[in-house]
C-alpha cells in the first residue's frame, strides 16, 4: 500500500522530512505547499512533485497524510483542518504555543479518523535511546539529573528571535529538553525556576528545577545567548554510584559502577537524519498510518510538553512553585 503524503511548509524541516519520505517505497509525495511560491517550487523540484500554496490544495490533490512544517505559532489551525478532513497528521513540534491550542488538538485527535504524531525527534536519536534503554532495562535507577540545552544565538535564522513566530524561546528549542525529561523520567509534578531577559527582547535565560512524580529531581539550564561551544546540549543522569552522560547527539557514555568499565556509543559520523532521529520518526509515522503500530509520539505527549512550557513561564513570572497538571 502507498501512502499519499502532502507537506505543508517547504523550509528546512519540511525539506528534511521530504527527503526522508522520498526514500520510503511506501510513500508517494503528492505535493509541497508553502505561502511563498518559490519555496514550494524549489523543494517540489528537488523531490520531483508538484508545488501548491496551501493545505486545501494538498488535500484536493489526494493527500492522505499531511506533514505540518509551518512556523510554531501556525500549527494549530492546519492540524485541526487536516484532522477534520480525515487525514493523518504529522506535526512538527510544538503541538501548540498555548495550552488552549494544545487542548483543541488533543480533543480533536480523540474524534479523528486519522492518526496524529508529533515531531519530538530526539526521542529517536541514538544517544537518548541509549539512555532510555539503560533505564528501562533496570541497569540504572535515576535519582537526580542535570539537563542543559542552550542556543548560541537567536539571529540565524532571524525568525528564531521573534516570539510572534516561535511563541517564545522555550517553544523553539528548550521544549525538546522538557519532552526528553518526560521521556526519560515520566511526568513532572512540580516546577520552580528563575529567568532573565538579557540580550533579546524576551526572557532568554532560565534556571529551573523539575520534580518528577517518581522522585527524580532535575536541574535544567537553557540560555539563548551562549556560543555554539560543544556540547551545547548535555544530559547527566545520576544513579547509585552510576552515571549516564549525553553530549549533544554525538555521543553518550554509561558508568555502571565505580570499578566497572564504562560503556559508550559514538554517533559523530552517522548521517544527519539518522543521528538526529528524523529518519526513524518518519518511518514510524508511516508504520502508524498503515496500522502497523500506534503513533510514536502521541497527542498526550504534545499536550504535556506544552503544559510544561506554560508551567515554567508561570513559575518564573509569579515567583513561586507551580504544580502540575495545570
Amino acid at each position: 500500500m502507498t501512502v499519499k503524503v502532502g507537506i505543508l511548509g517547504g523550509g528546512f524541516i519540511g525539506r528534511v522530512h521530504a527527503l526522508n519520505l522520498r526514500k520510503d517505497a511506501r510513500v508517494h509525495i503528492v505535493g509541497i505547499a508553502d505561502i511563498v511560491p518559490a519555496v514550494a517550487r524549489r523543494l517540489a523540484e528537488e523531490v520531483e512533485t508538484r508545488a501548491f500554496q496551501n493545505l486545501e490544495d494538498l488535500l484536493n490533490a489526494g493527500a492522505e497524510a499531511i506533514y505540518v512544517c509551518t512556523p510554531n505559532v501556525h500549527h494549530v489551525e492546519p492540524v485541526l483542518q487536516a484532522l477534520a478532513a480525515g487525514a493523518h497528521v504529522f506535526s512538527e513540534k510544538p503541538m501548540a504555543t498555548s495550552l488552549e491550542g494544545a487542548r483543541k488538538i488533543l480533543e480533536a485527535t480523540k474524534q479523528a479518523k486519522g492518526i496524529y504524531q508529533l515531531g519530538f525527534n530526539r526521542r529517536f536519536s541514538n544517544v537518548y535511546k541509549f539512555a532510555k534503554r539503560l533505564i528501562d532495562d533496570g541497569r540504572i535507577r535515576p535519582l537526580l539529573a542535570q539537563m542543559k540545552h542552550n542556543r548560541g544565538e537567536l539571529q540565524q535564522p532571524p525568525w528564531t528571535g521573534d516570539p510572534k513566530v516561535t511563541g517564545g524561546y522555550l517553544y523553539e528549542t528548550p521544549i525538546h529538553l522538557f519532552d526528553m525529561g518526560r521521556f526519560l523520567f515520566g511526568d513532572v509534578e512540580e516546577v520552580v525556576g528563575w529567568a532573565k531577559q538579557s540580550v533579546y527582547g524576551e526572557l532568554d535565560g532560565f534556571v529551573l528545577l523539575f520534580r518528577f512524580r517518581n522522585g527524580v529531581i532535575a536541574s535544567i539550564t537553557t540560555v539563548a545567548h551562549t556560543s555554539w561551544l560543544f556540547p551545547y546540549e548535555r544530559v547527566e543522569i545520576y544513579g547509585e554510584h552510576q552515571m549516564i552522560v549525553t553530549e549533544e547527539l554525538e555521543r553518550a557514555a554509561f558508568s555502571p559502577g565505580p570499578r566497572e568499565e564504562a560503556e559508550a556509543i559514538e554517533c559523530l559520523h552517522m548521517p544527519f537524519e539518522e543521528k538526529w532521529g528524523y529518519a526513524e520518526e518518519d518511518r514510524l509515522f508511516i508504520d502508524a498510518v498503515l496500522g502497523e503500530r500506534p503513533p510514536a509520539v502521541t497527542a498526550e505527549d504534545g499536550y504535556r510538553a506544552t503544559e510544561l512550557v506554560e508551567a515554567v513561564y508561570q513559575a518564573v513570572r509569579d515567583g513561586h512553585p507551580v504544580r502540575l497538571p495545570l
